[in-house]
C-alpha cells in the first residue's frame, strides 16, 4: 500500500513523469501507470488461512461433525456448542475458525447427500394421469 501511495504522491503532488517515476522506484511504466488510474485500493485475499492454534483439533472436530450428520437437525451441535467443546479440551483459539471450519465442512459434504439421490422417471402406460370419460367413469 506505501508504495501506492508513493506512486500517486510523486505523480500527483510533485508532478513527475510516469516514466521517472519508474526509474526511481525500479518499476515498469505500466505498472505506474496501473496504480496511478486505479481508484480503489487492492485487497489481499487469502485461500488458506493459518490457523495454528485450531489445526490439533481439526480431526476432533471432524469426528463430531459426522457424528451430528446422523442425527436430526433439532439434535445437531451449534458451532457454539461445538466451540465450547473444544475449550473444554484445551482449544484457545477464535471462534471464527471454529465456525469457517464447520461451513467449509457442511457445503462440502452436504453436496455429497444431494448427489446420492435417484429418481425414475419411468412410468407405465396409464400410472402417471387418471382420465374420465364423458360419462364419468375412470379410465
Amino acid at each position: 500500500m506505501g508504495m501506492i501511495y508513493e506512486i500517486r504522491r510523486r505523480y500527483l503532488v510533485q508532478k513527475q513523469t510516469i516514466t521517472d517515476i519508474a526509474k526511481d522506484m525500479g518499476l515498469s511504466r505500466p505498472t505506474v501507470r496501473k496504480h496511478i488510474l486505479t481508484v480503489d485500493e487492492p485487497k489481499y485475499k487469502r485461500d488458506q488461512t493459518a490457523a495454528p492454534k485450531f489445526d490439533p483439533f481439526k480431526a476432533q472436530l471432524t469426528q463430531w461433525l459426522a457424528e451430528d450428520a446422523n442425527l436430526t437437525r433439532a439434535r445437531r451441535r451449534s458451532g457454539q456448542r461445538l466451540f465450547e467443546g473444544l475449550q473444554a479440551i484445551g482449544y484457545s483459539g477464535a471462534y471464527d475458525s471454529v465456525q469457517r471450519f464447520v461451513r467449509r465442512w457442511k457445503s462440502s459434504n452436504q453436496n455429497q447427500k444431494l448427489s446420492d439421490a435417484f429418481v425414475p422417471l419411468l412410468f407405465l402406460l396409464g400410472d402417471a394421469c387418471q382420465f374420465e370419460d364423458r360419462l364419468g367413469d375412470y379410465i
